[in-house]
C-alpha cells in the first residue's frame, strides 16, 4: 500500500498524526505533484521526503525507478506549493499547508558530499531532518556541530537490535550504517544464551541510546524492526 494511503487510513481510523515517507523513485514530477495535492486536500500535513532507493535492492528487482527529481527537488516543491505556486510558478489557490522533513545521515561514508546535499535542502525549506540508525553516539556528536547552524531540529534513528546477525547485516552489508565494535560484542556475547536474550540486549541497548540522544536532538525515531511493532513499543517503555 502506498504511504500517502496508508498515512490517510491511519489518521482517520486511528487518530494518530503520521508523517508520511515519500520517495522520488517512484512517480515522475507530474505524477509527485498530483498525489501532493492530493495529500493536501486529504488532510495529510507532515511529509519525510527522500530519494529513495534503487528498485534493484528492493524484493522487484526487474522494476524501473523515475528518479525526475531528488529529495532536493521536491522539498523545493514543496516549499512552492506552501506559497501557493506550482512548478511553472502557476497560482494553485489556498497554499498548502505541508511540514517537509528530510533524511540525513551522520554515518555517511562520503560526510562532506552529505552536509552539502543537507544544506541544500535546508536552503529548500527542510523542518526537521530524521537520522539513519545511530549506533554511534561519538559520530553523532562529532556530526550535530556541524549541522546546528542550519536550525534544522534533528530526529535521531533508533534501530532495536533483534538478533546478532541483524547487527552483522547492518554493520557489514548496508552502507551508511556504523555499528561499533563494542555493540557487535554485546550482541554476540548475548546471543550466547539464545534468541530471546539476544532480542533482550539489541532493546536494552537501543534504550540507552534513546537515553543517551535525548538531550541532544529534537526527538527519536524508533523503528519496528522486521514489522515488529511491539519491540519499538517496548523500547520506548510500553
Amino acid at each position: 500500500m502506498g504511504a500517502l494511503l496508508a498515512g490517510l487510513l491511519i489518521e482517520r481510523e486511528v487518530g494518530i498524526e503520521t508523517v508520511v515517507h515519500y520517495a522520488c523513485r517512484d512517480r515522475n514530477l507530474l505524477g509527485m505533484l498530483s498525489d501532493l495535492l492530493g495529500a493536501a486536500a486529504s488532510g495529510l500535513r507532515n511529509l519525510l521526503i527522500v530519494t529513495g532507493d534503487p528498485p534493484k535492492m528492493g524484493p522487484y528487482p526487474d522494476a524501473t525507478a523515475v528518479f525526475d527529481i531528488d529529495a532536493i527537488g521536491l522539498t523545493n516543491l514543496v516549499t512552492r506549493l506552501n506559497h501557493g505556486l506550482d512548478p511553472a510558478g502557476t497560482s494553485i489557490g489556498t497554499p498548502t499547508r505541508f511540514v517537509p522533513g528530510v533524511g540525513v545521515n551522520p554515518a555517511s561514508p562520503d560526510l562532506e558530499r552529505e552536509l552539502r546535499r543537507f544544506a541544500w535542502k535546508a536552503e529548500a525549506g527542510a523542518c526537521f531532518a530524521m537520522t539513519q540508525p545511530v549506533f554511534d553516539l561519538a559520530q553523532l556528536d562529532a556530526f550535530l556541530p556541524r549541522v546546528a547552524h542550519h536550525g534544522v531540529p534533528i530526529i535521531a534513528g533508533i534501530w532495536p537490535l533483534v538478533s546478532l546477525r541483524n547487527a552483522e547485516f547492518l554493520a557489514n552489508e548496508v552502507p551508511g550504517i556504523t555499528v561499533p565494535d563494542a555493540v557487535l560484542a554485546r550482541m554476540r556475547r548475548a546471543s550466547v544464551a539464545g534468541k530471546e536474550a539476544a532480542l533482550a540486549e539489541g532493546i536494552l541497548i537501543a534504550r540507552e541510546m534513546v537515553a543517551a540522544v535525548r538531550e541532544r536532538v529534537a526527538g527519536v525515531q524508533v523503528a519496528a524492526p522486521m514489522g515488529r511493532v511491539e519491540v519499538a513499543i517496548e523500547v520506548l517503555g510500553g
